[in-house]
């Protein structure tokens, strides 16, 4: 065998090996945050929990990054880290891992794969045209999630309940926004250097909040039963999993890297079922099922209009 071909196949092997690899541990460890966030919340304020972990990962990437001397951002390439830490951290993570405190953690995953069906809304709002395959989409996924809130019908008489849901899906719009603008202002800045930015600027911005409404508690008040679960949230959901997942949507075409938001919800659900006794019902399974292919064939709408 020639060199050019074992360098070929090496080649192919790595290209298929390590992507796919970051991929699947995405769509795992991704799905097993929202259970960490639930479990994180149950003794101490969910945007406390927020902030330490953003502010935890974000001081991590920093002094890796200064360590190495890599170049700071300049000029405007500030102003997106800033609007980008205010969209998809202080107030997607922030506000979904409150909401998450009185909703199930796998409710709370499924309202957060709706991202492709915000996107469509506001490109609606802007005057866009969008294909018949994304209405379809969007038609299978209202059937799909009236399917999945029959049940919890009675839930919304219970103000927590409608609180939980409305942060939920807040959460999800801000990051929409937040993907749409990633894709508008594309900077050729360090990736992973601008997410540890973004991590430490927002848990600034959470800890002023917590300060002033006086919503917080002391540091040696929190619980051990909430320590672990930030730890987990800090160095398998903020750092090794981004990571993943950013050489993921490098390396992979972007129809296969975007399946890690259809399994997160499946994930979720499923360890929510067997480690915090959450309902696994039918309405659960079918909607949330029929939810997921709506949101693949938005995607699917939105990705061919690109190309």
């Amino acid at each position: 065998m020639t060199s050019k071909i074992k360098t070929a196949i090496k080649t192919k092997v790595n290209f298929i090996g390590l992507p796919i690899l970051a991929l699947c541990w995405v769509s795992f460890f991704w799905g097993t945050t929202w259970l960490a966030s639930k479990e994180a919340v149950k003794h101490m304020p969910a945007l406390q929990v927020a902030g330490i972990r953003q502010f935890i990962a974000g001081f991590l990437y920093l002094c890796y990054f200064v360590s190495k001397r890599t170049p700071w951002p300049k000029g405007k390439q500030w102003k997106s880290i800033l609007i980008l830490s205010l969209l998809n951290f202080v107030l997607s993570n922030g506000l979904s891992t409150w909401g998450v405190k009185y909703i199930s953690s796998g409710l709370g995953a499924i309202i957060g794969a709706m991202v492709p069906l915000w996107i469509v809304f506001i490109s609606l709002f802007k005057g866009e045209r969008i294909s018949r395959l994304a209405i379809f989409g969007i038609l299978i996924c209202f059937g799909g999630i009236c399917f999945i809130f029959y049940e919890h019908l009675l839930d919304f008489l219970q103000p927590d309940f409608q609180f939980g849901i409305l942060l939920s899906i807040v959460a999800t719009i801000t990051w929409a926004f937040g993907t749409l603008y990633t894709k508008k202002k594309a900077a050729s800045f360090n990736p992973y250097f601008s997410l540890g930015l973004q991590m430490f600027i927002s848990s600034i911005f959470v800890f002023a909040f917590v300060v002033t409404t006086g919503i917080g508690i002391p540091i040696s008040e929190i619980p051990v039963s909430s320590w672990w679960p930030i730890i987990y949230l800090v160095l398998i959901g903020s750092i090794l999993t981004f990571i993943a997942f950013i050489y993921a949507l490098q390396k992979l075409p972007t129809e296969l890297s975007s399946l890690y938001a259809y399994l997160n919800p499946i994930v979720a659900v499923i360890l929510g079922f067997f480690i915090f006794g959450e309902p696994l019902t039918i309405a659960i399974i079918f909607g949330g099922s029929i939810t997921l292919i709506g949101l693949y064939l938005i995607n699917y709408a939105m990705r061919k209009k690109v190309n």
